[in-house]
């Protein structure tokens, strides 16, 4: 028998879109934790109340940090709306595919593609060269959900697939380290060149 207070423990709980649960959703990579915000909104969008301090967008829901990414210059330039049914039908398709929680699979994507190593150039006495350098994990997470997007938006031009659909098949990709998925393979190409220049 359920009781009251159970019932409205229930009916409080928080589904992204009314449909998608934030519950069992884990970060496991260590680094990334404090980074990946999974602070429980039903809809996207903070109207960019993080702007104007430094490093208050670590606690903006990583879902409306893809929905912004997905608002490159480009098609979507400035169309929220727009980018948010973009996200809500890919989310769609990923439960319709996997059968898992898309929230944990775009977190699972996220940490598979944030790239730990990047270059930086020196110049030393007129000579210019390059030295591996450790990312922050800030920007691990940008790189990550600017690569997802940019991987979805390629694949989507001159493509009979809609936008949903490539990024969703980007976010699966990415979600089981499989390296066709471009922000997989950007991450592996990023280190490799990292690891030359140590």
């Amino acid at each position: 028998m359920i009781t009251l207070s159970q019932k409205q423990q229930e009916e409080k709980e928080i589904k992204f879109f009314e449909k998608w649960s934030y519950k069992d959703v884990q970060v496991k990579d260590l680094g990334l934790q404090r980074y990946i915000s999974l602070k429980p909104l039903v809809v996207p969008h903070s109207m960019g109340r993080h702007e104007h301090t430094r490093f208050r967008k670590a606690n903006v829901n990583i879902v409306e940090r893809l929905v912004n990414n997905l608002m490159r210059p480009g098609k979507n330039a400035g169309k929220k709306a727009k980018a948010m049914n973009i996200v809500k039908h890919a989310f769609e398709i990923i439960h319709l595919r996997t059968g898992r929680n898309p929230i944990e699979v775009l977190v699972r994507a996220v940490e598979h593609s944030a790239p730990c190593e990047d270059t930086t150039r020196i110049s030393y006495g007129g000579i210019v060269y390059h030295l591996s350098v450790d990312i922050a994990p800030q920007r691990r997470v940008d790189l990550a959900l600017r690569n997802i997007c940019e991987g979805a938006r390629q694949a989507s031009i001159n493509n009979p697939r809609s936008i949903e659909e490539c990024l969703a098949e980007e976010l699966i990709l990415a979600a089981n380290h499989d390296m066709k998925s471009y922000a997989v393979s950007k991450r592996h190409e990023t280190e490799r060149v990292a690891q030359a220049s140590r």
